[in-house]
């Protein structure tokens, strides 16, 4: 009965941990839709006027990018600002042929008259954050943008940006990312429903509200002052832009995320790609949580509220973690629940993982009605793009896991930039990009067998107990079973080409 206790303990920890997130959601929605009914006003720069027009660098940090920097470089010369008060700053770590023919490129943009400048180091230090702080160091402006190699700002984006600094307690402007190739596959649909979800309920419910939110390090402006009073750009995080957003909002600089600005970018196409991205992501968050945890804590200018915000928010990625144990334990928690008839009561804690799911069906129902439109056609495609989403996320957590545990024992390891392919519709192809690693991740052969493991789950709900099954767990075992299928045969067939 040792064993059995210790399965049920662990489990009922990690399924309230997910209940308490799911909540902490549910706020987040009622924020957002509270923040709808008031329209804020606030005092902005008149660009018209050339005495308020800011001085502004461009950063754009860049490494190996060689099939989307014509793209980008072509795209942020077509920026509109006054080319007096505008400085570019291509931040070139490249060790590929991409460095001489971006070099080249950006002369050729000089020549125009457009102030913009190759900028190379000797070595990666710091990875991005070392590269935006080196820039930093000759940047003339006083306000500082920054684009990652697969953005593609629209001509007046620093006209609707700019002006909400004429607050000066503003210390960052983030934009709403866009999806320039959403609908390439299902793998980019995911990515585009998790990423709107972030975007919308979670940036604008926490910001509407005064709580952290960050910088997602594209697609935004610093205030320079902001930057080098919070410490700098430091690179001991994979997320250096969640590191530097918490250390700003601790000296009380005020953030200001613009929803109705969207920024065009492109999706990882390839599994892999995305693997790397997720990865990142969700490691970065675990070392930024170690980093700011006790910061946050004894902070005394923000309220308790924003503190569980905050740290919430630093633990997104260990959800996955959560997810992950709830799902291995499912199964023996199955046979357990049919084997010992006393603790049938106790088990009613399961319905929490169930409460929590329509929790997140409700919240990610408002962000998807927002962007396609209400309507029951339209709520029945959001049914099968929920589940198909949540299906293909629980088929990542064992990878997303693995990134989270290391970031939290502080295993440290190198920047992995996502492959970029220049690519936004169905015609085009990612086969021959040079920057995509040809080895299989030994994480594949543990997805495969864990399909199989959910597989033999959906087969416990026939034979468990004495009552003629047990299909309870069912449709968690099917959408674990569909996940990690989709993940184990995507990686593989990715690495056939």
């Amino acid at each position: 009965m040792l064993i059995e206790s210790i399965i049920i303990v662990i489990y009922t920890i990690a399924i309230v941990l997910i209940f308490l997130y799911a909540l902490a959601q549910m706020n987040l929605l009622i924020n957002y839709l509270s923040s709808k009914k008031h329209r804020e006003d606030c005092e902005k720069f008149d660009l018209n006027n050339p005495k308020e027009v800011p001085f502004v660098t461009i950063q754009l940090p860049v490494f190996n990018e060689l099939y989307v920097m014509e793209r980008l470089l072509d795209n942020i010369a077509l920026i509109e600002y006054p080319k007096d008060k505008l400085e570019i700053q291509v931040l070139d770590d490249s060790t590929d042929e991409s460095l001489v023919s971006t070099k080249a490129h950006v002369e050729q943009l000089a020549d125009t008259g457009l102030n913009i400048k190759h900028i190379t180091r000797t070595n990666r230090t710091g990875y991005k954050a070392g590269a935006l702080k080196e820039g930093l160091k000759t940047a003339k402006g006083e306000f500082i943008a920054i684009f990652d190699a697969d953005f593609l700002p629209r001509p007046n984006w620093l006209k609707r940006t700019i002006p909400y600094f004429k607050n000066d307690k503003v210390g960052v402007v983030q934009t709403r990312w866009g999806h320039i190739n959403r609908d390439y596959s299902l793998l980019t649909r995911i990515q585009a429903f998790a990423l709107d979800a972030h975007f919308t309920l979670e940036q604008v419910g926490r910001n509407s509200k005064g709580h952290f939110i960050n910088f997602n390090g594209t697609a935004g402006i610093w205030r320079k002052a902001c930057i080098i009073d919070a410490g700098n750009w430091e690179g001991d995080t994979l997320t250096e832009d969640l590191d530097l957003s918490y250390r700003a909002q601790l000296k009380n600089w005020e953030f200001k995320y613009l929803e109705d600005v969207e920024t065009p970018a492109e999706l990882p196409v390839v599994i892999s790609a995305a693997r790397s991205q997720q990865f990142r992501w969700n490691k970065g968050g675990a070392e930024n949580f170690r980093k700011m945890l006790w910061r946050v804590i004894k902070s005394d200018n923000i309220s308790a509220k924003t503190k569980i915000h905050g740290l919430l928010h630093l633990l997104n990625s260990t959800m996955f973690l959560n997810i992950f144990i709830v799902a291995v334990l499912s199964i023996p928690m199955l046979y357990i629940k049919n084997e010992y008839a006393h603790l049938r009561n106790y088990f009613y804690v399961m319905s929490f993982f169930v409460i929590s799911t329509i929790i997140f069906f409700v919240c990610y129902w408002f962000m998807y009605r927002n962007i396609y439109g209400s309507g029951f056609k339209r709520f029945f495609g959001y049914i099968g793009m929920f589940f198909t989403f949540f299906s293909i996320a629980m088929g990542f957590s064992l990878h997303n896991s693995i990134a989270v545990i290391e970031g939290h024992i502080g295993k440290r390891s190198e920047f992995v930039r996502t492959p970029k392919f220049n690519i936004s519709t169905i015609r085009d192809s990612w086969k021959g990009n040079k920057y995509l690693k040809g080895n299989l991740s030994p994480h594949v052969v543990i997805e495969g067998i864990l399909m199989l493991y959910f597989g033999f789950g959906m087969y416990s709900a026939f034979v468990v107990g004495d009552q003629g099954g047990d299909f309870g767990l069912f449709p968690f075992h099917l959408m674990l079973f569909i996940g990690f299928g989709y993940v184990f045969f995507k990686s593989l067939s990715s690495k056939a080409h």
